[in-house]
């Protein structure tokens, strides 16, 4: 149910209007000369210093309060949560999310003006936890600038020379795997294949090895892909084949399966919330993950003493998205620009991550002579000075998979419906686990209830049942799981584990008041 919006409650003076209208307007201009070409988009990528933190910060401020002047849900959003202005202070701005203020609002209201612009305009969709899809709008102007944006990253990755793009992402309702081919097709011959190895396979034989080639996918699809060529006998001396992955994390072991036969492999973030193309990786991101794992020091440096997790680790620009994180290390991010018709302004996504300026990053690794010198080698590759978001996932425990999001409710849903031995079940942690040959599976761990004593045979009926029940749900709920079924069968190994109480990953035996989903370390 939308909330009604009143007339002109709480509207500013005339003068602020008008003067904060005039400069997002000129500093959005300001910010589309680089996305002219992919060479200004490299150089101004190049250039980025950490003072210009502080004026994406303005920036950001200056988006909220023309949201707050002509965004009619946000005025009555900020209002209703308190707002007192403030100069310069973007804190006076609430939080808003999916939960709070999309699905409380109507597309139109959430727009600039009230309206929504018609042509040019494409829906994407993601799925909720609700089994509703939610719809996000995104105008010409808006596209316009993520394709340029993605068109520039590539081309300080990849080149320019020769490029042909695969795509192999989904083209349902995802509007994503659409939009990443239409920003390849900027600086690269495209062909959209969609996860079709068979398409795939005869598309590289048709043009043959005169090609750099990029293949956007999934990475659990990358990896079916290296082995289908493997199995048919690839001469990979011949061919220059990378990957672009994205729609879940990557294990680095899985990026040197893949690049035991492919060129290189990099990952991009991005949410149908906000947008494509928020962050990527590159070289020395890369080497920075990798480090974290292999040098204690500096991840204890860089994470903290007591963090067992390994975050993906990206760079990203403050001046088209300005990120902020919570005192709970949530991530909030503004886009800096007019140009998205339903405009994203203190946007929390609900993923975990911590922020890290360039300077700073290399003053933690300084602090260890040779690391600092890899450091300098790995920079010197594409040389962006941008600073760097460490990605950890998301905070309310979901688990994506095949380019589908797992939430706890679905699973809950699942793991009871039909099932003889539901009223053995106490809990249940989700986690994503390596198979061996480089695979992921989701496995759901099952912590019976005190003092149940079931038998082997009905551990394994709870067990299948389950299995049977989650994947049924999920299909019947979640149009991006349901699609992932039919194009890649392996989506139905979802595996079930049943320890006993407080045993295994529930082993702790702390008692918590709220449910934790997530096993421990993923």
């Amino acid at each position: 149910m939308t909330v009604p919006i009143p007339g002109d409650a709480g509207r500013p003076s005339l003068l602020r209007q008008a003067t904060l209208r005039a400069v997002s307007a000129a500093l959005t201009s300001v910010y589309s000369l680089y996305r002219v070409h992919p060479a200004v988009w490299r150089f101004a990528s190049r250039a980025y210093r950490p003072a210009l933190d502080r004026f994406a910060k303005l920036h950001a401020w200056m988006m909220c309060q023309h949201g707050f002047l002509d965004v009619p849900a946000y005025r009555h959003f900020q209002l209703r949560e308190g707002f007192r202005f403030r100069w310069w202070d973007l804190s006076r701005y609430a939080e808003t999310d999916k939960k709070r203020y999309v699905t409380r609002y109507a597309e139109a209201d959430r727009c600039w003006g009230g309206r929504i612009e018609i042509a040019g305009t494409v829906v994407d969709e993601s799925s909720g936890s609700s089994g509703t899809p939610f719809n996000w709008m995104r105008s010409k102007r808006e596209l316009s600038a993520v394709h340029r944006n993605v068109a520039g990253y590539v081309t300080a990755l990849f080149g320019t020379k020769r490029l042909f793009c695969i795509n192999a992402f989904s083209m349902g309702a995802w509007a994503t795997g659409t939009n990443t081919g239409i920003a390849m097709s900027r600086v690269a011959m495209v062909k959209n294949t969609g996860p079709d190895i068979d398409k795939i396979v005869d598309t590289l034989r048709h043009f043959g090895p005169r090609y750099t080639y990029i293949v956007s996918a999934y990475p659990p699809f990358m990896k079916h892909l290296r082995d289908r060529l493997d199995a048919e006998g690839w001469n990979w001396d011949r061919w220059n084949i990378n990957g672009f992955v994205g729609g879940e994390a990557m294990t680095e072991g899985l990026r040197d399966y893949l690049q035991e036969r492919f060129g290189r492999v990099y990952s991009g973030y991005g949410a149908s919330d906000l947008t494509i193309g928020m962050g990527g990786e590159s070289d020395l991101s890369v080497w920075l993950r990798r480090t974290l794992v292999e040098h204690p020091s500096l991840r204890a440096d860089v994470l903290g003493e007591d963090e067992p997790r390994t975050p993906m680790v990206f760079q990203y620009n403050p001046l088209d998205t300005y990120l902020e994180t919570t005192d709970d290390g949530e991530l909030v991010a503004t886009l800096n620009t007019t140009s998205i018709m339903a405009p994203k302004l203190r946007y929390n996504i609900h993923d975990e991550a911590k922020l890290l300026s360039f300077p700073e990053m290399r003053r933690l690794v300084a602090r260890y002579p040779r690391l600092v010198a890899e450091f300098d080698r790995a920079h010197a590759t594409q040389r962006l000075g941008l600073p760097f978001l460490l990605l950890y996932g998301r905070s309310d425990s979901t688990i994506s998979y095949m380019g589908a999001n797992i939430y706890p409710l679905d699973v809950e849903n699942g793991l009871y419906a039909d099932n003889p031995h539901a009223q053995a079940i106490e809990g249940f942690r989700l986690s994503l686990v390596d198979i061996g040959g480089h695979e992921q599976r989701p496995v759901i761990h099952v912590q019976l209830r005190e003092g149940s004593a079931l038998t082997p045979d009905e551990r394994d009926e709870l067990a299948r049942a389950a299995s049977d029940g989650v994947v049924r749900h999920l299909a019947g709920v979640s149009r991006d799981f349901a699609q992932s079924l039919e194009e890649d069968p392996t989506t139905r190994d979802i595996r079930i584990e049943v320890h006993d109480f407080e045993t295994g990953p529930f082993a702790s035996g702390q008692k918590k008041i709220k449910n934790v989903y997530l096993a421990s370390g993923d």
